[in-house]
């Protein structure tokens, strides 16, 4: 059976589909026979394939295209757009490299493409940018991920790595058979464990999760969001004020001391600096012991509960979790430093079951067992240009050229940026601030967009470049974050007059005299041919076979074989940590870190600390409500916003937004009326649902609404028109969406529906 008789597959981030084509039109996406828990977000795209959002030809901006490069940014976002044909739409964009190039160099040209476009290998959306402009001598690019890049920085001082241990958390399997207590900093939230990096064959998480309550595991849910943890699980919820997390980890830290219940023994062996964290516990170096009691008053948890929950902690077998979005706020490197330590003080990493792990559900690969394989894919080549910034400091870059900036230990400056061009992603979604974002972006001279459909990044643009769906190309779904490879079918032809990022690239490099450069002269069926028997080599030298490339064709997926051992994080390191030393200076858990201490940072010390946030100094008003901006859970970030999934969450137009009932009959507000959410920086609207599962003083509304606004006034719900663009620390330099106060109000007169 050859491909073109058997059901179309396609893969995605958030799963893998059988597509139902009928005259050439996209009809239906079901969810994987092998999926026993399918993500509804799929079918979401079928009504927008060929919709009135679709870019269907390459677009230029009219003043741009009328006065040349620099021409009125201040206008993108509201400028009419001129259809023109490839060939000049390949000599504009070839022209403007060469002119930013010879007059600016190319450090001028940055490369943002920072997003999930595509789960295919080859039509990678990043890959495809970063080669070419590599083969015109590079472009500044970024560093770590919003998700969490405080991570990405401080975990790998504390414990040598911190993707690696990403891709070997310990398993749900194991979690079910030696667990006893689940403690759940964050929660467990099953909405984003829909997604994972590359493709995903099966939804793991739900299953995993109740596999372990069925088998006595007993949850706890800190959070304040009881739906950040599954119902069925009876998890006890402590619904902590946003932002205290370290508070609360530090005193439970403060009772395993004081009340000698901490692993010493564990301690001497596998860590360093904890007679240094202590003293920092017990008050010696500040004067204020972490006691419960300090920490019931930051985080509102009574010091009973908090002192019962450290004792539980000591007396079982415990694993901590803590989510990815505590790393997203003011000093977002201490909650994960904080957990490690608290960890370590139980004595258990490494152990079955137990220890710690980073982010449950935050994406579905997460404690799942699986068999990583080193898999190719398109190769990018090397970017002569040295200039980065932090991923989420795009912004300051733009707004301060030549500014310095301070990161992991070193000083640098920001480039002078004349040229932007991003493919696969977004920043007016996942950006902070986006209403300084949207002043500072009208700065750069050009601004081109790979994009398919019309949401904010394209109206911003001053190039627009129609790119195909992963439906109107093949490809294959090749990952080692899931068992299942799978083919990526083309299922329908492109629409209008769309071209794949492969395509789009190449006609522009042959205008540059680059195109044997960028293609080696290999299709993009040569090239994913390419990819598969490298990636079989790869694989082979891990004993695992993979199918040849026509039987992959044939059959359309593959799924390779699971470790017969469940996955436990570290126990390598737990055997026997001189024979396997973590990359840290000392080959241990730096509970303490000289390295960090020597760098001088005042809001980031050698320990886990507890630092308020800035949101918070004297700006705390007593009608101040704490936002969480949260993953949706119709869509990944803002992907597919359009579509009919995520449009039939909100059918008022606007995003929803929870608040507790006690905060609502405080400001007079019922059931479904249109409110406004504003603070300093901008406003937004929202739709209100009152709910007991939130608690009181915050409010919850999830990010990926696509930003329309109307003035500072984002019309459709985009939380982060009031979020605050400031980094984590001078370590990390990462986002902090979640530390972020707000006021909530009713508004007069009737709210405009919004076009999709």
């Amino acid at each position: 059976m050859t491909n073109s008789e058997r059901v179309l597959l396609t893969a995605t981030h958030w799963g893998t589909y059988r597509v139902d084509v009928e005259n050439g039109r996209v009809t239906n996406l079901r969810g994987f026979e092998h999926d026993p828990d399918p993500s509804p977000i799929g079918p979401g795209i079928v009504d927008v394939l060929d919709g009135p959002t679709r870019i269907t030809a390459p677009m230029v901006r009219k003043s741009w295209l009328e006065g040349g490069p620099g021409t009125a940014g201040d206008k993108r976002g509201s400028d009419a757009f001129v259809e023109v044909s490839w060939a000049e739409a390949n000599r504009l964009v070839a022209a403007e490299l060469t002119r930013v190039r010879s007059t600016h160099g190319n450090r001028a040209i940055y490369a943002g493409s920072y997003g999930w476009a595509s789960a295919g290998r080859f039509h990678h959306a990043q890959s495809q940018l970063k080669r070419f402009l590599n083969c015109i001598g590079g472009y500044t690019g970024s560093k770590n991920t919003y998700s969490f890049a405080a991570a990405e920085v401080l975990v790998p001082h504390v414990l040598g790595t911190f993707r690696g241990h990403l891709d070997t958390t310990t398993s749900w399997e194991s979690i079910a058979s030696d667990c006893d207590l689940f403690v759940a900093f964050g929660g467990v939230p099953l909405k984003n464990g829909q997604i994972s990096q590359g493709g995903t064959g099966a939804h793991v998480q739900k299953g995993g999760l109740l596999a372990a309550h069925k088998a006595g595991v007993k949850f706890v849910n800190i959070s304040p969001l009881r739906a950040d943890l599954l119902d069925r699980v009876n998890a006890d919820w402590l619904p902590i004020r946003p932002n205290t997390d370290v508070a609360l980890m530090l005193s439970l830290a403060h009772v395993l001391l004081n009340e000698d219940l901490h692993d010493q023994a564990f301690l001497d062996r596998y860590t360093v600096g904890f007679a240094r964290f202590a003293d920092y516990l017990l008050g010696k170096t500040d004067g204020i012991p972490k006691s419960p009691e300090w920490a019931a008053d930051i985080c509102e948890i009574p010091a009973d509960t908090i002192r019962d929950l450290a004792r539980r902690m000591a007396r079982s077998r415990t694993m901590i979790s803590t989510a990815w979005a505590l790393t997203r706020q003011d000093h977002g490197e201490q909650p994960f430093w904080a957990a490690i330590a608290l960890a370590a003080m139980l004595g258990q990493i490494g152990l079955p079951g137990t220890g710690l792990g980073f982010g449950y559900s935050a994406m579905n690969n997460t404690g799942l067992n699986r068999t990583p394989i080193h898999y190719a894919s398109f190769p990018q080549g090397h970017n002569p240009v040295p200039d980065f910034i932090p991923v989420a400091r795009v912004t300051d870059m733009l707004e301060t050229p030549g500014g310095k900036f301070d990161y992991d230990g070193a000083s640098y400056k920001y480039p002078d940026i004349r040229l932007v061009w991003w493919a696969g992603g977004n920043p007016f979604h996942h950006h902070q601030d986006l209403n300084r974002m949207r002043r500072a972006w009208a700065k750069p001279e050009t601004i081109i967009a790979n994009e398919w459909c019309w949401n904010a990044l394209a109206k911003h643009a001053d190039i627009v470049l129609p790119c195909t769906t992963p439906l109107e190309r093949s490809d294959i779904a090749l990952t080692p974050k899931d068992p299942y490879q799978v083919v990526m079918d083309q299922a329908i032809e492109p629409v209008g007059q769309a071209r794949d990022d492969h395509e789009i690239l190449r006609g522009i490099a042959a205008e540059m005299g680059v195109e044997e450069a960028f293609t080696e002269g290999r299709s993009p069926q040569d090239w994913q041919r390419w990819i598969w028997e490298v990636s079989r080599q790869q694989a082979a030298g891990q004993r695992v076979e993979l199918p040849d490339w026509e039987s992959l064709q044939r059959d359309g997926w593959v799924k390779v074989p699971v470790p017969d051992k469940p996955t436990v994080m570290l126990d390598a390191f737990r055997t026997d940590p001189e024979a396997n030393p973590l990359a840290t200076p000392s080959g241990r858990i730096e509970i303490f870190s000289q390295t960090i201490a020597d760098f001088g940072y005042d809001d980031c010390p050698g320990h886990p600390a507890w630092m308020e946030p800035t949101e918070w100094l004297g700006a705390a008003a007593p009608d101040d409500l704490h936002m969480i901006s949260n993953q949706p859970r119709n869509k990944l970030h803002s992907q597919l916003d359009h579509g009919a999934v995520s449009q039939a969450d909100r059918p008022k137009g606007v995003e929803p937004m929870t608040m507790h009932p006690r905060d609502a009959a405080v400001r007079g507000l019922i059931e479904g009326q249109i409110v406004k959410i504003h603070n300093t920086r901008g406003a937004c609207l929202a739709e209100l649902r009152i709910s007991d599962m939130i608690r009181p003083g915050a409010i919850q509304i999830a990010t990926g609404a696509w930003l329309y606004s109307d003035g500072d006034l984002c019309r459709r719900g985009n939380p982060n028109v009031l979020t605050r663009d400031k980094g984590t620390s001078r370590l990390a330099q990462g986002p902090v969406a979640h530390s972020c106060l707000v006021k909530v109000e009713t508004i007069a007169g009737q709210v405009p529906q919004q076009k999709r």
